[in-house]
Parts: structure tokens; sequence; C-alpha cells
């Protein structure tokens, strides 16, 4: 993370106008490149899998990942016999993890459904960016508010104190301070769930919700990297976005951003102007 300033741009704000200090997240975000179309129909148990194809040419980086069939469905005769039947077009996309500031070498894989107008248009766009890469500016843009999903940071298991943050016990306490008073009333005679107990923390799958992409821009053209660099990253020498605020999971870790799921209403939604980026030094 790092601070920003930022002219106030909302129009019933009282601040308007003001300069403004906001703490935004810096997300590194390679392109993302397609390497596999597929077809679902709906049934009355969900989405069934008709047919896929790949790319003929799927960079040799997903034998990381999963097992790349010998044989290929590369002339997509197949998928357009099915086509009338399908209801449902995704695309499978993997990260470019070698175009990154460190040294990761395993992609990560996810699918993405394909959306707007009628099911052959959907099918020609996934065909027109099969085997190419997408970047963020194809899906989002600068002041949009979007969600995001990570993994949290994992913190092991942890007494109810840490985890929950309840009150500590009294001084003289039977058994020590850091645990709960009592376990729930005799009857009913079992443990409720809404009882304090010591337990996993972190390493949860979260989402923040409403986070604004405040800018999307190059490293190497307008520089993020405080002096000295990110403490246990390095330098953003890539595609990045701001975010406003903070996102879950730990540095060097795997961010999806999605559409907001709980817009609010009457959001502002222009990208406020970038006065100043810090690049005070975070080392020690």
């Amino acid at each position: 993370m790092t601070s920003v300033i930022v002219v106030d741009n909302r129009p019933k704000a009282p601040t308007k106008g003001e300069d403004l200090k906001y703490a935004v997240s810096v997300v590194e975000i390679p392109n993302a490149k397609v390497f596999s179309i597929r077809l679902y129909s709906k049934t009355p148990y969900g989405l069934h899998l008709i047919s896929e194809a790949m790319a003929e040419n799927p960079d040799k980086i997903l034998d990381r990942t999963i097992n790349l069939p010998k044989k290929r469905n590369s002339t997509f005769d197949k998928l357009k016999t099915h086509l009338p039947s399908a209801s449902y077009i995704s695309v499978l996309i993997h990260t470019q993890p070698s175009t990154t500031g460190f040294a990761k070498k395993t992609p990560d894989i996810f699918e993405i459904p394909i959306g707007g107008g009628s099911i052959p248009d959907q099918f020609n766009y996934a065909h027109s960016i099969l085997g190419k890469e997408v970047k963020i500016e194809d899906v989002f843009r600068m002041g949009e508010f979007i969600d995001a999903h990570g993994v949290t940071k994992g913190k092991g298991f942890q007494g109810m104190i840490k985890r929950y943050g309840i009150k500590l016990e009294r001084t003289k306490a039977e058994k020590g301070r850091r645990h709960r008073a009592t376990m729930g009333p005799i009857t009913p005679a079992k443990v409720g769930w809404w009882i304090a107990q010591s337990g996993q923390v972190g390493s949860h799958q979260r989402t923040e919700y409403n986070r604004q992409i405040l800018l999307i821009a190059n490293g190497k053209e307008k520089r993020v990297t405080p002096d000295g660099g990110f403490v246990n990253y390095g330098e953003v020498t890539g595609q990045y976005a701001l975010i406003s605020g903070s996102v879950p999971g730990a540095k060097r870790r795997l961010i999806t951003f999605t559409h907001t799921a709980k817009p609010r209403a009457n959001l502002f939604t222009q990208a406020p102007e970038i006065k100043l980026i810090t690049m005070r030094s975070q080392q020690g």
C-alpha cells in the first residue's frame, strides 16, 4: 500500500475541490491470456458442459498447472455444431507471472463468463480473443467501483482473544485471563455456535466490496514504486492499478476483481485527479 493526494471531484461533497489524502493499494496487473472456450447448456440440475476447444498453440507454462491434451479441437467445427443447444459461454484464461516483478513460474487459471448480446455474438467474440491477451482496460475503467476477492493472511491456530477480540478476564481469574468466562447455559446441554472458541485465523477467502479504481497506468511510464522498492515485493514495472482502501491477501498473492455485486446508490464514478503519489521509502 501507499498514499496519494487527490482533488475531490464529487459534486455534492463538502470538500469538493480540496486536496484529500487516500490510502491506496497498488496491484500489479499483467495481461491475462485466453486459451480455451467452453459451451454450457442449462439443465434442472445446473449447467452442463457440452463441448470445449483450446487454442492451437497454448503457452507451455500451462504444463505446470494442467495436463495439456495432445489432440486439440482447433477447427471449432464441433463447437459450432453444438452452438444451437448452448445457453452459456465462458472462456478459460491464465495469468502470466513471468511478466511480473517477482519470480513466480506457476500460472493461475480461472473461468470467466461471456456476456452481452446473443449466443452467436458471444461465441464470435470469444473466438476473436482466443489465444490473445486481455488487458484490464478491456474489462474495467478508471473511476469504476469493483469488488476485490482474495485469500487473507494466514495466522494459524489462535485463541479466542485474538480470534474474536473478546474482553480479558479479571486479573485474578482462575486458569488465566485469555479465555471466555462461560461456554453457555446448562440447558440446552450443548455448546452454541455463537460461543467464542479457539481455531483457525486467516487464510480465508474474503471479499472487499466497492473499491474504486483511481488509476490504471504502467510502472515504466508513471512511477509508483517508493524509494527502495516495496517491502517483500520489489519494483512495479508493468501494468498496475491504484485501488482505494485495502484489498485482502498478502503481497504476491492473487487478487481477483469483479464488477461490484452491491453497488451503492448515487456513486460518482469519475476518477479524481491524482496530484501526488508518495515515494517515501518504506524500508525500516
